[in-house]
């Protein structure tokens, strides 16, 4: 496969220098591309392995052996006649499908069938080694990896006990992951581990547009010919990677500066340690890629543009960044007079410290010229569909509250529909799910549901089986060979063993939300929505799946379709306006309908409907029809379904109609106050649609 040049890349700077950073020292620990789909985020991580200087490797070595120091579990190192050539840096791509066996490394089958030799077959973290390990869509990656990979990146070694082995081999590589901010977040302890990340977008201007597509069109029509064009760029830049390389341990970053990047941390409100140690790497490979060997205080600035911004979220649906006029004004402080030394962090520049509410995207990046060799990276696909908004401002409503309309009456004439805030909540609801049965492999992993007997998760035993979907090589083997067989193994259908795994999936949370008037009396709409959000940040925790139908005036709306970024239906829910009648049979009606659909995809999470409202419907699906009552009837029906449900009666004061219990009650789920909400767990049972 022949992969885009690096140097042809059109614009994303940063990107570029992010990359260069972790090829200069990848002791910086990786960099995760974030951003929107179609800017060529792929093409960047796959462009730079061809530019990387080459190292010596022994050919045939599957464990990417240093040649002064190979792994005791390598038969081709360990040869006294090995000979080492100059080889291209291991480039290897985890998928997300890989199985353990695949990433870890597992038993020889073919050397233990054939001689009844227990050897060793090395996984992709092996052939990582002293590379690259890129992961598309890492925000995706199944949980039971990420754990992996969280375990080796902490020790730089792979240690396997399985199937009768125990093996351990260094594995130490650049991670390089891309995401698209539309399918989830990434779970923090993966995140803090990516040393450097960077914000990517298409770009703007039409001229380096145009660019992209020329160069594009260009590299398709021969990719042979238009990668060699670009041959003195390629080796150009490799050689100067190759020289911040030898030139790296000779950077020194002095004292004072060291302060500089502690300071940094501490008023920008960083809570990781590790922030500060790829600051201090960060800002010598930037001057080692200069070809200088001081580093100066912009050094500084540049690594907090690229390793802070991920490490500054502290809650579910704060988004990362920096904001940038604190940091100049930290910087200008610093260069007025000298880092404060030897205090404790909370006397550091307290006179200076200021309350940061905002957060205006640290890592976006400034677009190039476009001129060929000098540019950064080039867009592959075509933005396809509207972007979702990112907006971050809380609208508060400028109406006054006495005029508010009563329960079912239409928005007087002149009379704006308010915006709410969520109110502050209380401790985080849980949410846990009985399953009565495994969800298969077809639901996306999350931590919510128990799924047994899935082809992923974790081994729990191994048990005879002639017809296995997942087979225990151990537990066979042993069998095999336990039946006297001279010679070499001789494995029957008898001796099949089937793996019993058990893990867990997500699970769709359908929020159907009540935004009509009758909400905005008492300022009820804000309990509600915190009590959303409260529920949220427990679906961002557990990797779920959400979607948010809300309902007022004539009709119900799909306010997000479903979709693993949980930060998305937050901000939705935030912009929710509130006002007009209340169609709740309307609404009942669509959430059926969307978890139809969902139920249709082959790879839909089980479903659960929490439905937030007072039951006060007074708009109906057909004309001079009864609200209430095609209310219950769609309540019986989604009960028939067996979709499981939670109720969160709105409703307050003297006067209760308790029609939220009724509908509860149609539905056969629990209902709770906004009060009880903040109990610490709620306890769901998945029946039996998921087997």
């Amino acid at each position: 496969m022949t992969n885009f040049p690096f140097s042809a890349i059109v614009g994303q700077e940063q990107l570029r220098k992010a990359l260069m950073l972790c090829a200069v020292d990848p002791g910086i620990g990786g960099v995760l591309i974030r951003g929107d789909k179609g800017t060529a985020k792929s093409t960047a991580a796959r462009a730079l392995a061809e530019v990387l200087p080459p190292i010596e490797l022994v050919p045939g070595c599957a464990f990417n052996c240093t040649v002064d120091s190979p792994c005791e579990h390598c038969p081709t190192c360990s040869q006294a006649d090995r000979v080492a050539t100059l080889s291209p840096v291991p480039f290897v791509t985890l998928p997300l499908g890989a199985t353990e066996d695949r990433v870890l490394g597992s038993l020889d089958l073919s050397r233990a069938l054939n001689g009844g030799q227990k050897a060793f077959q090395p996984g992709l973290l092996a052939a990582a080694y002293r590379g690259l390990l890129y992961i598309d869509e890492v925000n995706l990656l199944a949980d039971h990896l990420v754990d992996v990979l969280l375990d080796v990146a902490a020790m730089g070694v792979n240690r396997v006990q399985r199937e009768g082995l125990s093996v351990s081999h260094p594995a130490r590589f650049t991670l390089v992951g891309t995401m698209n901010l539309e399918e989830g977040d990434l779970r923090p302890q993966l995140l803090d581990r990516f040393g450097l990340m960077v914000e990517v977008t298409a770009p703007r201007e039409k001229a380096v547009r145009a660019e992209v597509v020329r160069r594009r069109i260009g590299f398709e029509a021969n990719p042979a010919a238009y990668v060699e064009s670009w041959r003195a760029q390629q080796d150009a830049l490799q050689a100067r990677l190759a020289t911040a390389q030898e030139l790296l341990p000779q950077v020194q970053l002095d004292d004072a500066l060291l302060d500089l990047i502690s300071h940094l941390c501490c008023e920008l409100e960083v809570a990781s340690l590790r922030a500060d140690i790829v600051m201090y790497k960060t800002a010598r490979a930037i001057a080692a890629l200069d070809g200088r060997i001081e580093v100066t205080p912009q050094d500084i600035r540049g690594a907090a543009e690229l390793v802070l911004p991920h490490r500054r979220r502290r809650k579910p649906f704060e988004q990362p960044g920096l904001n940038q006029d604190k940091l100049d004004d930290l910087m200008r402080q610093a260069q007025d007079e000298s880092p404060p030394q030897d205090l404790p962090p909370d006397d550091m520049g307290s006179g200076q410290r200021t309350q940061d509410n905002q957060q205006n995207g640290g890592g976006q990046q400034a677009q190039g010229s476009g001129q060929p060799g000098n540019e950064p990276e080039q867009a592959i696909e075509p933005p396809d569909g509207a972007q979702q908004p990112h907006g971050s401002e809380q609208f508060e409503s400028e109406q006054p509250q006495n005029g508010e309309q009563q329960d079912g009456e239409q928005p007087q004439r002149g009379q704006a529909e308010q915006v709410f805030a969520a109110a502050a909540g209380g401790p985080t609801a849980r949410i846990s799910v009985e399953a009565q049965s495994a969800p298969g492999d077809s639901a996306a992993a999350g931590r919510r549901s128990v799924a047994r007997q899935a082809s992923r998760g974790h081994v729990l035993r191994a048990v005879p089986n002639e017809q296995p979907t997942s087979i225990a090589i151990g537990a066979t083997l042993r069998s095999a060979a336990l039946r006297g067989a001279g010679g070499g193994v001789q494995v029957t259908r008898a001796d099949l063993h089937q793996q019993v795994r058990v893990g867990t999936s997500a699970n769709l949370i359908l929020f159907v939300v009540d935004a009509s008037g009758s909400m905005a009396a008492q300022r009820r709409m804000e309990a509600l929505k915190g009590a959303v959000v409260n529920l949220l940040t427990d679906a961002y925790q557990q990797r779920d799946e959400v979607a948010v139908v809300a309902f007022r005036g004539q009709r119900a709306e799909l306010l997000l379709a479903p979709t693993r970024s949980v930060d998305l239906a937050e901000q939705g829910l935030r912009e929710l306006p509130t006002g007009g009648r209340t169609p709740l049979p309307h609404a009942l009606q669509l959430a059926l309908e969307t978890l139809q659909r969902a139920g249709a995809n082959a790879r839909a999470n089980p479903p659960l409907l929490v439905l937030l409202t007072d039951g006060k419907g007074n708009v109906p699906i057909s004309e001079g029809g009864d609200p209430w009552r095609e209310s219950l009837a769609l309540a019986e029906l989604l009960a028939e379904r067996r979709v499981p449900a939670l109720v969160i009666d709105t409703e307050n004061g003297y006067l209760r109609l308790g029609r939220a219990a009724q509908l509860a009650q149609a539905l056969g789920a629990e209902c709770l106050t906004l009060e009880e909400l903040s109990a610490d767990s709620l306890a769901l049972t998945v029946r039996a649609r998921l087997a």
